[in-house]
C-alpha cells in the first residue's frame, strides 16, 4: 500500500514560505517544486488546499504566497486536515472473508483504529510549524 506524502509536502511548503517571505519576492511555485521534489502542478494543488484552509493566502498569477498565520500558530494536524482526505490509518477490504482471521480483520481493526488516529490527532494539535522551523538549521535563500 502506498502512503501519501501531501502532509511532508504541505509542511515542506509552509517551511520554505515562512523561511523566505520576507526577503523573496518570487517564490513560484516551480522554485517551490524543485525544492520539494515533485513538480509544480501538485504544489499548486497542495498550496490551494493550504489556502482554503486558512494557512496560506496566495493570489492567481502572482508568486508571491504568504502564510496567513504566524508558524506558531499552524498546527500539524491543521496541515493534515487541509490536504490529507483518506484520514491516518487505513483498513485492507480485500481481506478474504472465508479466513477466520481475515473475516474478523474489519470488524476488530476499527475501534484500534480509532484509538491510535485520536491520540496521533492530539499531538498533532499540539505541534506547530514554528516547532518544526525551530529543528532546521538552514540558511534562507537570498
Amino acid at each position: 500500500m502506498k502512503q501519501s506524502h501531501k502532509m511532508s509536502d504541505a509542511l515542506h511548503i509552509l517551511s520554505y514560505i515562512a523561511l523566505n517571505q520576507e526577503h523573496l519576492t518570487n517564490i513560484s511555485s516551480q522554485i517551490l517544486a524543485d525544492s520539494v521534489g515533485t513538480n509544480p502542478g501538485l504544489v499548486r494543488r497542495l498550496m490551494s488546499s493550504l489556502s482554503k484552509a486558512g494557512l496560506l493566502l496566495t493570489r492567481v498569477g502572482a508568486a508571491n504566497p504568504k502564510l496567513a498565520k504566524e508558524p506558531k500558530d499552524i498546527s500539524f494536524y491543521q496541515v493534515f486536515e487541509a490536504v490529507e482526505t483518506d484520514g491516518l490509518l487505513k483498513i485492507d477490504e480485500g481481506t478474504n472473508p472465508d479466513c477466520p482471521i481475515g473475516s474478523q480483520i474489519p470488524r476488530v481493526l476499527p475501534a484500534f483504529y480509532q484509538r491510535i488516529t485520536e491520540a496521533a490527532y492530539q499531538e498533532m494539535k499540539v505541534i506547530s510549524l514554528q516547532d518544526m522551523i525551530d529543528k532546521m538549521s538552514v540558511e534562507t535563500e537570498e
